[in-house]
């Protein structure tokens, strides 16, 4: 395993580009394609691209609060004390990488941005505590933690939706049936012990170690301490009431939310309440502002490069290229490998159209109508989808954006190890939908 993961880290940081570049070449690579297997011009293919441009505005604003936000939490002073006291826990890199995995973990299978957010805080600070820790290796331990599928997976939340689009293919399916059945729990626990195995038998060789070179304080931020206000607008700047009055509006809100929809979260709700309490954490409006300033320059990855991937995306759907790729793997499906096919088809597509949903939306029908024919598992085929489409998030740049700018890394410091647990994730996944067939 030692040898595997020094040969694809050594490839990884040798051959590939940054993650901008990856997805310049995506673009050209879906340009050719779909002038060749989709028979479009050039001028139809680009204007699939303009058009789907602006299809990702309102998630890449949401992925940037959430980091924004995420990070200035961070950086409130309970916050910090909390993961200094969490960081004295482990002792050595091993225990390090074990803990971050886990909390990473569990924080995805609540909400995935929320755990891409306290992964990569967790880590950073591992890495600038634990004496001897490879600090790529536990930023891709906590960005693999992201494969699970939890109560924020929006596929099997769909079909569980009553009007969903598919109601009168699949019906309603109960989420007993998908997320909280007894295989899908099942295999929700291999791949934890897979994903801390993996991290535990990883043994960065010494002399590629590489240690957190970030700093522990902002120098504007620890100038800003000791400056005493002096006039009135100084005053009210560094007032915490000011961070209070604001705080009402959303812990209101909040309130009500969680009434009504019990603990439901979604992108929209953990920006809430990463804004909330860094609101009531921080010590006055000024040292938000200045977290927020720091926050800002991480998600300089998300803001240029969500739009390229939804310009991806339209090419893919405008084209006709998602459904080539699916009948590819449906001609040759059987009822007992059809879960499995349909685990690797739509991670396959997830490469170019990395949106659960909206990956769901096109191929979903096609997808759910060769199930019936082939007289295959529904909810078993809706997880297939759900798993694939979360497996090569593990190599698409991405979604490890957010993290990376926490991190202050680039997809090739991390993408060695990804590649890793891309492969041995995928034989735990496949192998149990291949079992489940058999049953």
């Amino acid at each position: 395993m030692n040898a595997v993961t020094h040969f694809t880290v050594w490839l990884m940081q040798r051959y590939l580009p940054d993650a901008f570049i990856l997805a310049v070449l995506l673009t050209v690579v879906i340009m050719l394609m779909g002038t060749t297997l989709g028979g479009h011009t050039p001028f139809e293919m680009v204007d699939y691209w303009g058009k789907g441009f602006s299809a990702l505005f309102k998630f890449a604003m949401q992925m940037t609060l959430v980091l924004v936000t995420g990070y200035a939490l961070a950086l409130t002073p309970p916050v910090r004390k909390l993961l200094d006291r969490l960081t004295d826990i482990p002792k050595t890199p091993p225990q390090a990488l074990a803990m971050t995995a886990l909390i990473s973990f569990f924080g995805c299978y609540l909400n995935w941005g929320f755990g891409l957010v306290i992964g990569a805080i967790l880590a950073r600070e591992m890495g600038r505590k634990v004496q001897g820790l490879h600090f790529p290796l536990v930023v891709a331990a906590a960005y693999s933690a992201e494969i699970v599928r939890g109560p924020s997976s929006s596929i099997p939340l769909v079909v569980a939706t009553p009007g969903h689009f598919m109601e009168q293919l699949t019906g309603i399916i109960p989420v007993t049936e998908t997320l909280y059945s007894g295989w899908n729990l099942l295999l929700t626990g291999l791949i934890l012990a897979a994903l801390i195995g993996l991290y535990l038998s990883i043994r960065p060789k010494p002399e590629s170690v590489i240690s957190y070179e970030g700093h522990a304080e902002s120098p504007n931020r620890a100038a800003a301490a000791l400056q005493e206000p002096e006039t009135f607008s100084e005053k009210i700047e560094h007032s915490r009431v000011m961070n209070y009055v604001l705080a009402v509006m959303p812990a209101l809100y909040l309130a009500g939310y969680f009434m009504k929809k019990g603990f439901d979260l979604n992108l929209d709700v953990v920006i809430l309440i990463f804004l909330l309490l860094s609101l009531l954490l921080h010590k006055h409006p000024m040292a938000l502002l200045d977290a927020v300033k720091e926050a800002v320059v991480s998600s300089r990855g998300i803001i240029l490069q969500f739009p390229l991937y939804a310009g991806i995306a339209g090419m893919m759907t405008e084209s006709g290229l998602v459904m080539v790729v699916a009948d590819w793997f449906i001609e040759i499906a059987t009822p007992e490998t059809f879960p499995v096919l349909t685990f690797l088809s739509a991670g396959l597509v997830n490469i170019f159209i990395p949106s659960g949903g909206g990956q769901w939306a096109i191929q979903g029908p096609v997808i759910i109508e060769a199930a019936k024919s082939l007289h295959a598992d529904i909810p078993q085929t809706v997880m297939a989808f759900a798993w694939g489409d979360a497996w090569t998030n593990q190599i698409q740049p991405f979604w490890a954006l957010p993290l990376l700018g926490v991190a202050g890394l680039s997809a090739k410091h991390i993408m060695g190890y990804c590649v890793v647990w891309l492969m041995l994730s995928g034989m735990v996944i496949g192998g149990v939908f291949l079992v489940l067939t058999f049953i």
